[in-house]
């Protein structure tokens, strides 16, 4: 199953107080299976920001926990701060990081905005991807003349908010006006320059950001900007659309570097605006030694980055996502100035729980044996096909991966990157079926163990345990599923792969086979247990057949191996 994560930044008028900052993170950590992140107040805004990721159900919740708190604690007829506000809680932009676009966070931002204002009655305007109307993509247009004009704005049709519109009353006098939003995922990141010329930083930043730079009388340096009719400066657009950046002197490191914000990772991905600064800087004389990503980032924007400079190299993608990542991690410089861990920079690692207990995939080779032989009936037989499965969808991405790089095949890299790709799919998809096995016979011991004394108590049982049943059932037969899909990837291994590893599509074969038959095995027990015998029927039916697809595809498969193998 896709994980699913958002990122919640909430803004509160509140930087000074530690009690009440912690009060109100504390409504947002009641929501279970929320992460917090960040908390970050500031004295001089009188703000403080909080950032924390989960579930988008568990994050909306938080949310809106989060400005409850805030419109208990915080009275904004008494705020003063140096930073733009409106509100107790000024901005809560919901912001998609995997397995959610932006159009659902857009989605989910206005169902939040609705919330607040009818069980709260604090007016909300939708701003950015949420907006209604397209001047409200603008936050400044929301929080146009900020907390003071309120008193004017509310119940206006034209300038007042989107839900909860009235005209100025003692609770919006407390709580102010907040604005729900959504956003792509802001990447803040330096590059490191082998220079100290601030100058020059800068010059590369007017280069590549989407302001870009002053026009200048005769194209001159020093020439006098150039004005439009109304007065206004004429800008040089730089190379990088949905980029800020400015030079600056680094005291801490000895040297210059280019600051960057990339607001829309989607418009420009991190490699994209790496190679461009790149390109910059050279053109300049100078070299880009490195960069340095402030806070976190989505685990795509990594694995994206990787999977970039090796179609660069001309090489395979299809390795494990640890090893994109590290080459992503290199290819960049992200570790010059100081050690980069993904577990802490990347937020999906952040989130993932830690308190399920040890993954049948997490364990050694070892330890997985030494598991499944103990008295424990579970792993058990649907486990190991479905690993066995996943070892055969390994051996083919392992022939294709040697393949990508043979000597003399250089032109054919491409073929064979898609193929790996395509058998690293396969992989996780088997992987996750090793667990998930044992994941549905835990679900029928919970049925088992269900009262049955009331008449009500047997029938919620009987249901629980049909349910469990047939989710047991349908874990093997997308067992059987996945690993017959690998048997097309082992025959072209086994027909134009590295003949040196024909061997290997061959055990593959063997592998894929026995997963297919050993999980049919678990679909015919657990299929018996099925009150709905229509519905039992027909998954039994569906594992016959592809068992008899898998043993007529071994039978090619090793008809081509044995072929090769009789020439050498």
């Amino acid at each position: 199953m896709k994980t699913r994560i958002i990122e919640c930044v909430p803004n509160f008028s509140e930087g000074r107080d530690r009690n009440v900052i912690k009060s109100i993170t504390d409504a947002i950590e009641s929501v279970k299976g929320i992460k917090l992140l960040d908390v970050d107040p500031g004295e001089a805004t009188n703000r403080t920001v909080v950032t924390f990721v989960g579930s988008p159900e568990d994050v909306t919740e938080a949310a809106f926990q989060g400005v409850k708190r805030a419109s208990e604690l915080i009275d904004m007829r008494n705020h003063h701060g140096a930073h733009p506000r409106m509100g107790a809680t000024d901005v809560c932009p919901l912001i998609p990081i995997a397995g959610v676009t932006l159009e659902e966070c857009a989605e989910l931002s206005r169902k939040l905005a609705k919330r607040i204002s009818d069980e709260l009655e604090i007016p909300t305007y939708c701003y950015e991807s949420a907006a209604f109307i397209p001047e409200r993509k603008n936050l400044a247009v929301c929080r146009a003349g900020e907390y003071e004009a309120l008193p004017e704005r509310m119940g206006d049709p034209a300038k007042g908010s989107d839900f909860a519109n009235r005209p100025f009353d003692e609770k919006i006098a407390k709580t102010g006006a907040t604005a729900v939003g959504a956003r792509d995922f802001l990447i803040a990141v330096n590059y490191n320059l082998n220079t100290t010329s601030t100058r020059r930083a800068n010059a590369i930043a007017f280069d590549v950001r989407e302001k870009g730079r002053p026009m200048r009388e005769g194209g001159k340096p020093n020439g006098k900007p150039l004005k439009d009719e109304n007065g206004k400066t004429i800008m040089q657009p730089g190379t990088l659309k949905a980029t800020k950046a400015i030079g600056w002197f680094i005291d801490e490191y000895g040297i210059a570097q280019v600051s960057m914000n990339i607001t829309d990772i989607s418009v420009t991905p991190l490699h994209v605006a790496f190679d461009e600064v790149c390109r910059a800087a050279q053109e300049r004389g100078v070299r880009v030694t490195g960069t340095e990503i402030v806070g976190l980032v989505p685990k795509r924007t990594l694995i994206e980055a990787g999977r970039y400079f090796l179609h660069k190299q001309q090489r395979s993608t299809g390795i494990s996502e640890s090893e994109i990542i590290r080459i992503a991690i290199k290819s960049m410089g992200l570790d010059e100035l100081s050690p980069f861990n993904p577990e802490e920079k990347i937020i999906e690692y952040l989130v993932s729980p830690k308190s399920e207990g040890v993954k049948l995939t997490a364990m050694t080779c070892e330890g997985f044996a030494e598991e499944t032989a103990s008295e424990s009936p579970a792993p058990g037989g649907g486990s190991i096909s479905a690993y066995m499965g996943a070892l055969a969808a390994a051996l083919g991405t392992m022939v294709a991966n040697l393949s990508s790089h043979k000597a003399g095949w250089d032109e054919r890299w491409k073929e064979f990157s898609d193929q790996a790709d395509k058998g690293q799919e396969l992989m996780q998809r088997l992987l996750h079926l090793v667990d998930e096995d044992t994941e549905a016979f835990n679900r029928i011991m919970d049925a088992i163990k269900m009262p049955k004394g009331s008449q009500e108590e047997k029938e919620a049982r009987a249901k629980a345990m049909e349910e469990a049943t047939l989710y047991a059932t349908r874990v093997p037969l997308s067992t059987m599923e996945a690993a017959l899909e690998t048997f097309p990837l082992l025959e072209s291994m086994a027909l134009s792969g590295n003949p040196a590893s024909v061997s290997d599509a061959g055990v593959g074969a063997l592998a894929a086979r026995s997963a297919v038959l050993g999980a049919q095995l678990n679909v015919r027990i657990n299929a018996a247990g099925l009150e709905n015998r229509s519905e039992a029927d027909l998954l039994t039916g569906k594992a016959e057949k592809i068992a008899a697809e898998a043993i007529a595809a071994e039978a090619k498969v090793l008809n081509i191996v044995n072929t090769v193998l009789s020439k050498k």
